[in-house]
């Protein structure tokens, strides 16, 4: 029941529905954002988000190889329905010591 309430979204009449898109470590650098808003579509997958994501953003481009994604803070692969009102991180490999 608490996975099922959790992935539930609300959306106001009239309102805007897009996707949350956080960014971490270089690829956050490269950006100059830690997080944006992109409308969301319907149908929109993982990979179709990136599209756009990349096509507005050609600067990220060089990151797509290697990025892992999680959506509502669970690991996702990038054929992974993004429902409207998701959050959607991008997070690039990191190293540490």
């Amino acid at each position: 029941m608490g996975l099922a309430r959790k992935r539930q979204r609300h959306v106001g009449y009239n309102q805007g529905v897009s996707v949350t898109i956080l960014f971490f470590a270089s690829i956050a650098d490269a950006l100059g954002h830690r997080r944006l808003e992109l409308p969301s579509a319907p149908g929109d997958t993982v990979e179709s988000v990136c599209d756009r994501l990349m096509t507005a953003h050609p600067q990220l481009e060089r990151f797509r190889p290697t990025l892992l994604f999680a959506l509502d803070e669970e690991y996702v692969k990038p054929s992974a329905p993004v429902p409207a009102g998701a959050t959607l991180a991008l997070i690039p490999p990191v190293s540490g010591g």
